[in-house]
C-alpha cells in the first residue's frame, strides 16, 4: 500500500507558499535598492571630490622663475682719505717755527688782532665783553699733543658757531729754566689758524699771564 508524500513543515497551504515567496521577492528588491542607494552615494561623492577639478578645467604647474638675490647694501665706507687729509692740514697748517714777533702788539698785556680788525676788538676782548663760551686746558700735554688739541679745539668751536674761548697754556713755571715754553707756541699756533680774529692776555682772575682769551671768526668765514 502507498504512503502519501509528506508537506513541508509550515507550509500547510498554497497561500503558506505564496507569501514565502512574497517575502523573498521584497528582500531582493529591498537588497538591490539599498545596493543602487550605495552605488550613487559613491558616484555623487566622486563627482563632488572632482568638481573643482572639472570647473577650471586642464592645469599646468606654473614655472618657476629664476630667483635674483640681492646682497644686502654695503655699509657706508669709513673716511679715512678724509680723515688723513685733516690731520695733514692740521700739521701743515700749524708750524712751531712762525714768526710771530711782528703780529703781537706788546703793551701792557700782550695781544693779537688780524690784519682788518679794529683795536676795538682786542680793547672789548681784555674789557671781558664777550662771553667765554668754551676752555681748553694744554697743562701736561707734550708740545706735539698741545697743537693738535689746540688744532682740533679751534676748528670744532668755529664749525659749532662758538665765538669766544679760552685757552689755558700755563705760565711755564714747571718747566725746566721755568721759561713758558707753551705759551710762546700757543700763541704761534693761535695766529696760524684762520678761524682766530684775535686774542688777548686774559685777566688775572681769569687765568692772566697762563690762559688766552681767543676770538673766533663767525661760521662762514
Amino acid at each position: 500500500m502507498a504512503v502519501p508524500p509528506k508537506k513541508a513543515p509550515g507550509l500547510r497551504s498554497l497561500a503558506d507558499l505564496k507569501t514565502v515567496q512574497k517575502t523573498l521577492a521584497d528582500t531582493r528588491a529591498r537588497e538591490a535598492a539599498e545596493a543602487a542607494a550605495r552605488a550613487a552615494a559613491e558616484k555623487k561623492r566622486a563627482a563632488e571630490k572632482d568638481l573643482f577639478a572639472r570647473a577650471i578645467g586642464a592645469t599646468e604647474p606654473l614655472k618657476r622663475q629664476a630667483a635674483v638675490v640681492l646682497s644686502p647694501e654695503p655699509p657706508a665706507p669709513i673716511p679715512y682719505q678724509h680723515q688723513l687729509d685733516e690731520q695733514r692740514v692740521l700739521r701743515e697748517s700749524i708750524s712751531d717755527e712762525f714768526d710771530v714777533t711782528t703780529l703781537l702788539d706788546v703793551d701792557d698785556a700782550m695781544s693779537f688782532r688780524r690784519p682788518g680788525i679794529g683795536t676795538d676788538v682786542t680793547r672789548k676782548l681784555r674789557a671781558g665783553e664777550w662771553s667765554i663760551q668754551r676752555q681748553l686746558d694744554l697743562h701736561g700735554l707734550r708740545s706735539d699733543e698741545a697743537r693738535e688739541a689746540l688744532g682740533a679745539f679751534i676748528r670744532t668751536a668755529h664749525k659749532a658757531g662758538v665765538r669766544c674761548v679760552r685757552v689755558v697754556h700755563g705760565k711755564g713755571l714747571g718747566s725746566p729754566g721755568k721759561q713758558p715754553v707753551l705759551k710762546t707756541k700757543a700763541q704761534r699756533w693761535l695766529i696760524q689758524k684762520n678761524e682766530v680774529l684775535a686774542f688777548v692776555q686774559a685777566k688775572p682772575a681769569e687765568g692772566g699771564a697762563g690762559a688766552l682769551v681767543v676770538l673766533l671768526a663767525p661760521v662762514g668765514r
